[in-house]
């Protein structure tokens, strides 16, 4: 079930920094990789106006195994997928950013522009949930980078991803800025009948300017909002995910964004304050310079206010909520407006019940009650 497109298998070649945003990008330079000793910068001859700034290219990624686990304390999961690496949605604060690092490439706009295709992503999940060893379970379905970016429209690879999770009746969670997962409604609404399925979108402002400033090729706020009416009208559990919270910049909006999620359908709501790890500090703090230059002191010691006074905090247990006077306004704030607007159930439970083998026999030792839990 390999996708049907061109791969590229190619040396890499940075793409040099730049002074100016760039239209359809979050990030304007390619920042240097922390791993790499040696780093490309452009001449006094090059011209930043004649350049139209790097296409997207896609690489294949040949990795073995599709599923990984994770047993972070921080993360309401332990096992996740996604068909791609790198994401075109070029969203500025994406704490992904720095795994491009680890490929030689740049936490900048490498990262949106240089995305790694598993094409053999169904075909590698379908031998995991049929082996022996699988233990039916939560499947979230991005949690790095978005399996609804742009290239997913051509590839179909996240659709073939939840045919497969459907004939296996396994339950999956996904959480997306695209209004893209509507086209899905059908597979979905297959699981939601056994209880297996639900999408959380993550909606960080309802301004289209600043949206397409921060996540220049994600959909625009009224296509999520759009997104959630759709999923709810066919009976699949939808959720909102307040996530970046930008302190100084898009927190005020955090009792307009729940009550427009809520009026669509959303049945949850859950948040989480910016983080900028390594190289994504500086690509944020250089978009402020370019795009918000007016508020750039002000977000950046907002952020320092609730990260001990650094612009970044990886600690468990703090790093999705900060701390301080701050933090807590915030995470207070959403408390009230949750139970306002009836966002306070939490995320659905979902059922292993039905799940089945590949033959169609239902696994014996399952109950038909059995559930999912959820991490505190």
């Amino acid at each position: 079930m390999g996708a049907d497109f061109p791969l590229r298998r190619a040396p890499v070649v940075p793409i040099p920094g730049r002074e100016q945003g760039l239209t359809g990008r979050g990030a304007s330079t390619n920042i240097g990789n922390r791993f790499e000793r040696l780093a490309s910068a452009p001449d006094e001859e090059w011209n930043h106006a004649e350049d139209p700034g790097p296409q997207t290219v896609l690489f294949e990624d040949a990795t073995s195994s599709l599923l990984t686990t994770n047993d972070s304390p921080d993360i309401g999961f332990e096992v996740s997928f996604n068909p791609y690496r790198g994401c075109e949605h070029g969203c500025i604060y994406c704490y992904a950013r720095p795994t491009h690092e680890y490929l030689g490439w740049s936490a900048g706009l490498d990262f949106e522009s240089r995305i790694l295709v598993k094409s053999q992503a169904p075909l590698l999940l379908r031998r995991e949930l049929s082996a022996p060893t699988w233990k039916p379970q939560l499947i979230m379905a991005s949690g790095v980078t978005d399996c609804y970016q742009p290239v997913e429209r051509r590839l179909r690879l996240t659709r073939s991803c939840l045919e497969v999770l459907s004939e296996f009746r396994n339950p999956v969670s996904i959480i997306t800025k695209s209004a893209l997962v509507t086209r899905d409604i059908d597979v979905l609404g297959q699981l939601a009948r056994h209880q297996a399925a639900s999408v959380t979108l993550s909606v960080t402002t309802l301004r289209q300017d600043l949206s397409l400033a921060l996540e220049p090729r994600a959909a625009v706020p009224a296509a999520r909002l759009q997104a959630i009416a759709a999923l709810a009208a066919a009976g699949i559990p939808v959720g909102v995910n307040l996530c970046p919270i930008i302190p100084g910049l898009t927190d005020h909006e955090i009792p307009a964004i729940l009550k427009a999620c809520a009026a669509a359908g959303a049945r949850w709501a859950g948040y989480g304050l910016v983080r900028l790890p390594h190289a994504v500090a500086p690509l944020f703090e250089q978009w402020l310079g370019e795009k918000q230059p007016a508020v750039k002191d002000k977000v950046l010691a907002r952020i320092r206010e609730v990260r001990d006074g650094r612009l970044n905090d990886a600690r468990f247990g703090t790093r999705r909520t900060g701390e301080g006077i701050y933090a807590r306004q915030i995470a207070s704030l959403m408390e009230v407006q949750c139970r306002r607007h009836g966002l306070d159930g939490g995320l659905p439970e979902l059922s292993t019940a039905s799940f089945q083998s590949p033959a169609g026999r239902q696994l014996s030792w399952l109950s038909d009650a059995a559930e999912i839990p959820r991490r505190a």
